[in-house]
């Protein structure tokens, strides 16, 4: 248990607070928008994420079951350039409110495909998703995702049960490289994955990948 502990110079101390004030908002927070019409919508997605979101290059990532709130955020994101991606950002630019918000909402109703572990990565996966490196004091990814990935919708923390490693890999990279920010001013995905060596994300996203 002691590897769940924070210390006062974890990343895990900035998140606390946030996760406390997350757990507090209002679940009218959240979005509502149209499945039905996110559906017609959708085709266009189809052709990297799937029709049911569930993406078969590993390279981009499944968004079947994904929060509302996440994708809409993912989405702003692109569109307004804070995240930057040549594919996602054409695709985001001519999405209006409305559109971004029934496509949000039709990924969220798919049911996300599941994934497997490498099982010559999972022990050592499952060890840092569980209880973080308290020697590097990389808090545990359970923290805020989940013990079973599920993330917290009403913070906008992402699913992750089932991503696919080489997607969340390269997510992982960007935030050590400061190539994404969009952990906001807190920057704890940038913290954490600064203290993450390869092989550590390797495991870890092997583990992710595996989750259900």
């Amino acid at each position: 248990m002691d590897a769940l502990k924070p210390s006062t110079n974890s990343p895990f101390s900035v998140f606390l607070p946030l996760l406390i004030a997350g757990v507090l908002l209002s679940g009218s927070a959240l979005a509502a928008g149209s499945a039905e019409a996110g559906k017609a919508k959708s085709v266009t997605c189809s052709a990297c994420h799937g029709m049911d979101g569930n993406s078969l290059n590993p390279e981009w990532p499944t968004i079947a079951g994904q929060h509302e709130s996440y994708l809409i955020n993912a989405l702003n994101s692109f569109k307004s350039g804070a995240r930057q991606n040549v594919l996602m950002s054409g695709m985001a630019m001519p999405l209006s409110a409305e559109d971004i918000q029934d496509l949000a909402a039709y990924f969220a109703e798919q049911k996300p495909a599941p994934g497997v572990a490498d099982p010559a990565l999972a022990t050592a996966g499952e060890r840092l998703y569980r209880g973080g490196n308290k020697d590097t004091g990389v808090p545990a990814c359970l923290a805020c995702h989940g013990p079973t990935g599920q993330g917290n919708p009403v913070a906008s923390w992402p699913s992750v049960a089932g991503q696919h490693a080489a997607y969340a890999t390269a997510q992982l990279k960007a935030y050590r490289a400061k190539e994404r920010s969009t952990d906001g001013d807190t920057q704890i995905m940038r913290n954490v994955a600064a203290q993450l060596t390869d092989d550590e994300i390797k495991s870890v996203t092997s583990y992710i990948q595996g989750l259900r």
